[in-house]
């Protein structure tokens, strides 16, 4: 698990109790949604929706962040393989520093289901409900260590951003994101630190905001956290305009 990620209780059972009860209501396509790296400081948000086959069973399914990287590639091909259908989506990090991380995340959740063929008639996530679906959703706190489809999601998204990191680490080498996949590790602080932010982070997160040697170049306060649009008087913006004319 990278430092940084979120931590949850490794004991509970995931079962798929709610995918059963969705079937005896009359539905017959029921998709697990989740997604990954929601708090990482640089990236894409990633999600995945499945929808997996009762007759196809998946042994081992939970939580991702609580599952060993090499389990979670080798369940990972068992879900690409077993499930009736999956998809995985992302919005990258300008979208996620245009409309904050929550809504970016339920914007790849979006996505994500758009991809499922056939289309799903009812909505497993954790702990969130999705605006403007028309699709039936009942979110279950901590779903990707109680729900299979969840879980099956969480596995998904999860690997396909670690993939994802693992390329631009090739790109940024000296930030270790291969390692710690973008999260505020102290590894990754330093390298902040050191060399300041690239495009790709996150710059409505804080502690990237607090790196880079431009706090001009975020739009963002680096005491409020608000873009210095609205955080400015006129007279301020009119000063700062007029300093940046002259440099």
């Amino acid at each position: 698990m990278e430092k940084g990620a979120a931590r949850r209780p490794a004991k509970t059972r995931c079962e798929g109790r709610w995918e059963r009860e969705a079937r005896a209501a009359g539905y017959s396509c029921i998709a697990g949604v989740d997604e990954a790296g929601r708090g990482s400081l640089f990236g894409p948000v990633f999600a995945a929706a499945v929808v997996l086959s009762p007759e196809r069973p998946i042994r081992g399914l939970h939580d991702s962040k609580i599952l060993e990287a090499e389990r979670r590639e080798v369940l990972a091909q068992r879900i690409r393989e077993r499930a009736i259908t999956w998809a995985v989506a992302a919005a990258d990090v300008f979208e996620i520093d245009r409309y904050n991380i929550l809504q970016a995340s339920l914007l790849a959740m979006k996505r994500a289901i758009a991809g499922l063929s056939p289309p799903c008639d009812y909505l497993l996530l954790d702990a969130v409900r999705i605006p403007d679906l028309e699709v039936p959703q009942q979110p279950l706190i901590h779903g990707d260590g109680r729900c299979q489809c969840i879980a099956a999601a969480s596995i998904l998204a999860k690997t396909e951003r670690d993939s994802c990191l693992r390329r631009w680490h090739k790109v940024f080498p000296e930030y270790g994101l291969a390692h710690h996949k973008g999260y505020a590790t102290e590894e990754h602080q330093a390298a902040l630190d050191k060399y300041g932010p690239t495009m790709l982070h996150r710059f409505s997160f804080e502690p990237v905001r607090l790196a880079t040697q431009f706090p001009l170049w975020t739009g963002y306060d680096q005491r409020e956290g608000l873009p210095t649009s609205s955080s400015e008087t006129g007279d301020e913006r009119e000063s700062t305009a007029g300093a940046a004319a002259g440099a």
